[in-house]
Protein backbone atom coordinates (compact mmCIF):
# COMPACT_ATOMS: atom_id res chain seq x y z
CA UNK A 1 0.00 0.00 0.00
CA UNK A 2 2.81 2.32 0.87
CA UNK A 3 3.87 2.04 -3.18
CA UNK A 4 0.64 3.08 -4.05
CA UNK A 5 0.75 6.05 -2.16
CA UNK A 6 3.74 6.92 -3.59
CA UNK A 7 2.76 7.00 -7.07
CA UNK A 8 -0.62 8.88 -6.23
CA UNK A 9 1.34 11.68 -4.19
CA UNK A 10 2.93 12.76 -7.71
CA UNK A 11 5.85 10.55 -8.89
CA UNK A 12 4.45 8.94 -12.62
CA UNK A 13 4.32 5.51 -13.19
CA UNK A 14 7.12 3.67 -14.74
CA UNK A 15 5.23 3.07 -17.84
CA UNK A 16 4.38 6.54 -18.07
CA UNK A 17 8.49 7.02 -18.60
CA UNK A 18 9.01 3.91 -20.90
CA UNK A 19 5.74 5.53 -23.38
CA UNK A 20 7.89 8.48 -23.40
CA UNK A 21 11.03 7.27 -24.05
CA UNK A 22 9.43 4.94 -27.00
CA UNK A 23 8.05 8.24 -28.57
CA UNK A 24 10.76 10.01 -28.13
CA UNK A 25 13.35 7.41 -29.59
CA UNK A 26 10.91 6.81 -32.53
CA UNK A 27 10.63 10.19 -33.28
CA UNK A 28 14.02 10.51 -33.44
CA UNK A 29 14.61 7.48 -35.44
CA UNK A 30 12.11 9.28 -38.09
CA UNK A 31 14.02 12.38 -38.67
CA UNK A 32 17.09 10.29 -39.43
CA UNK A 33 15.36 7.93 -41.95
CA UNK A 34 14.07 11.16 -43.51
CA UNK A 35 17.19 12.63 -43.20
CA UNK A 36 19.19 9.51 -44.96
CA UNK A 37 16.16 8.72 -47.92
CA UNK A 38 15.90 12.78 -49.04
CA UNK A 39 19.18 13.44 -50.86
CA UNK A 40 17.80 10.42 -52.37
CA UNK A 41 14.42 11.53 -53.27
CA UNK A 42 15.76 14.50 -54.33
CA UNK A 43 17.86 12.82 -56.69
CA UNK A 44 15.26 11.69 -58.43
CA UNK A 45 14.16 15.10 -59.59
CA UNK A 46 15.26 16.18 -63.27
CA UNK A 47 18.40 17.81 -63.54
CA UNK A 48 18.44 21.70 -64.31
CA UNK A 49 19.93 21.83 -67.71
CA UNK A 50 16.52 19.32 -68.24
CA UNK A 51 14.28 22.10 -66.59
CA UNK A 52 15.97 24.87 -68.82
CA UNK A 53 14.46 22.32 -72.10
CA UNK A 54 11.03 22.66 -70.33
CA UNK A 55 10.55 25.98 -72.73
CA UNK A 56 12.01 27.26 -75.38
CA UNK A 57 11.62 31.34 -76.57
CA UNK A 58 10.85 32.10 -79.99
CA UNK A 59 11.67 34.87 -82.30
CA UNK A 60 9.15 35.19 -84.96
CA UNK A 61 9.23 38.38 -86.78
CA UNK A 62 11.63 36.93 -89.47
CA UNK A 63 9.32 34.43 -90.18
CA UNK A 64 7.12 35.56 -93.49
CA UNK A 65 4.15 34.80 -94.65
CA UNK A 66 3.90 31.45 -96.40
CA UNK A 67 7.55 30.18 -94.42
CA UNK A 68 8.13 28.25 -91.76
CA UNK A 69 11.33 27.70 -88.79
CA UNK A 70 12.01 24.23 -87.06
CA UNK A 71 12.70 24.89 -83.60
CA UNK A 72 13.99 22.45 -80.84
CA UNK A 73 12.43 21.75 -77.87
CA UNK A 74 12.21 18.41 -74.93
CA UNK A 75 14.31 17.06 -77.97
CA UNK A 76 11.84 17.20 -80.36
CA UNK A 77 11.59 19.75 -83.58
CA UNK A 78 8.58 21.88 -83.58
CA UNK A 79 7.08 23.20 -86.60
CA UNK A 80 6.33 27.04 -86.50
CA UNK A 81 4.40 28.14 -89.36
CA UNK A 82 3.35 31.19 -91.11
CA UNK A 83 0.18 30.09 -92.58
CA UNK A 84 -1.43 32.21 -96.04
CA UNK A 85 -4.67 32.95 -96.34
CA UNK A 86 -4.97 29.99 -98.82
CA UNK A 87 -3.67 27.52 -96.48
CA UNK A 88 -5.85 28.58 -93.73
CA UNK A 89 -8.78 28.18 -95.96
CA UNK A 90 -7.99 24.93 -97.30
CA UNK A 91 -7.80 23.63 -93.88
CA UNK A 92 -11.00 25.52 -92.49
CA UNK A 93 -12.68 24.15 -95.90
CA UNK A 94 -12.39 20.58 -94.69
CA UNK A 95 -15.41 18.72 -93.79
CA UNK A 96 -14.74 17.12 -90.03
CA UNK A 97 -15.92 14.07 -91.20
CA UNK A 98 -13.55 13.15 -93.50
CA UNK A 99 -10.67 13.47 -90.92
CA UNK A 100 -9.21 10.51 -89.19
CA UNK A 101 -8.96 12.58 -86.13
CA UNK A 102 -11.45 15.26 -86.05
CA UNK A 103 -10.30 18.74 -85.12
CA UNK A 104 -10.82 21.78 -86.60
CA UNK A 105 -8.24 24.21 -87.71
CA UNK A 106 -9.62 27.07 -84.99
CA UNK A 107 -8.88 24.64 -82.41
CA UNK A 108 -5.26 23.86 -83.33
CA UNK A 109 -4.06 27.36 -83.30
CA UNK A 110 -3.86 30.56 -81.24
CA UNK A 111 -3.92 33.39 -84.05
CA UNK A 112 -5.17 32.34 -87.79
CA UNK A 113 -1.79 32.47 -89.45
CA UNK A 114 0.72 30.93 -86.86
CA UNK A 115 0.37 27.33 -86.88
CA UNK A 116 2.70 25.84 -84.27
CA UNK A 117 3.19 21.52 -84.14
CA UNK A 118 5.66 19.13 -82.98
CA UNK A 119 7.12 17.88 -85.69
CA UNK A 120 7.17 14.24 -85.03
CA UNK A 121 4.91 11.56 -87.18
CA UNK A 122 2.28 10.58 -85.08
CA UNK A 123 2.90 6.77 -86.66
CA UNK A 124 6.27 5.36 -85.76
CA UNK A 125 8.29 8.93 -84.78
CA UNK A 126 10.06 10.36 -87.91
CA UNK A 127 10.06 13.82 -89.08
CA UNK A 128 7.78 14.80 -91.97
CA UNK A 129 8.96 16.79 -94.44
CA UNK A 130 7.28 20.21 -95.55
CA UNK A 131 9.31 22.64 -93.82
CA UNK A 132 11.33 24.29 -96.11
CA UNK A 133 10.12 25.13 -99.36
CA UNK A 134 11.54 22.78 -101.96
CA UNK A 135 10.05 19.96 -99.38
CA UNK A 136 7.60 17.39 -100.84
CA UNK A 137 4.32 18.13 -98.93
CA UNK A 138 1.85 15.93 -99.71
CA UNK A 139 -1.49 15.75 -101.33
CA UNK A 140 -2.96 18.62 -98.60
CA UNK A 141 0.25 20.80 -98.94
CA UNK A 142 1.49 20.44 -94.93
CA UNK A 143 3.74 17.62 -94.27
CA UNK A 144 4.90 14.31 -95.65
CA UNK A 145 6.02 11.65 -94.10
CA UNK A 146 8.04 9.83 -96.54
CA UNK A 147 8.94 6.88 -94.45
CA UNK A 148 5.10 5.34 -94.79
CA UNK A 149 3.58 8.09 -96.26
CA UNK A 150 1.55 9.73 -93.81
CA UNK A 151 0.35 13.37 -95.39
CA UNK A 152 -1.00 16.17 -93.24
CA UNK A 153 -2.66 19.16 -94.17
CA UNK A 154 -2.20 22.71 -93.38
CA UNK A 155 -3.35 22.31 -90.05
CA UNK A 156 -1.19 19.51 -89.68
CA UNK A 157 -3.86 16.90 -89.14
CA UNK A 158 -3.63 13.35 -90.61
CA UNK A 159 -5.75 13.32 -94.29
CA UNK A 160 -3.52 10.00 -95.57
CA UNK A 161 -1.56 7.04 -94.48
CA UNK A 162 -0.63 5.13 -91.64
CA UNK A 163 -1.03 7.73 -89.12
CA UNK A 164 -3.05 7.21 -86.23
CA UNK A 165 -3.64 11.29 -84.65
CA UNK A 166 -2.55 14.42 -85.74
CA UNK A 167 0.66 16.53 -85.35
CA UNK A 168 0.73 17.58 -81.63
CA UNK A 169 0.39 20.95 -80.82
CA UNK A 170 2.41 21.67 -77.72
CA UNK A 171 1.62 24.43 -75.00
CA UNK A 172 2.84 27.73 -76.14
CA UNK A 173 2.32 31.60 -75.24
CA UNK A 174 2.86 34.36 -77.47
CA UNK A 175 4.80 37.05 -75.41
CA UNK A 176 4.92 39.59 -77.84
CA UNK A 177 3.50 39.87 -81.62
CA UNK A 178 6.85 38.64 -83.03
CA UNK A 179 7.93 36.43 -79.80
CA UNK A 180 6.61 33.03 -78.88
CA UNK A 181 7.32 30.78 -75.75
CA UNK A 182 6.78 26.49 -76.36
CA UNK A 183 6.10 24.79 -73.28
Amino acid sequence: MAETATHAAGSQPEGGKRDFLKLTAGAFGAVGVGAIAWPFISSMNPAQDTLALASTEVDIGAVQTGMAVTVMWRGKPVFVRNRTADEIKQARDVPLNELKDPATDQSRVQRDNWLIVVGVCTHLGCVPLGQKPTDMRGDYHGWFCPCHGSHYDTAGRIRKGPAPANLAVPTYTFLTDTKIRVG
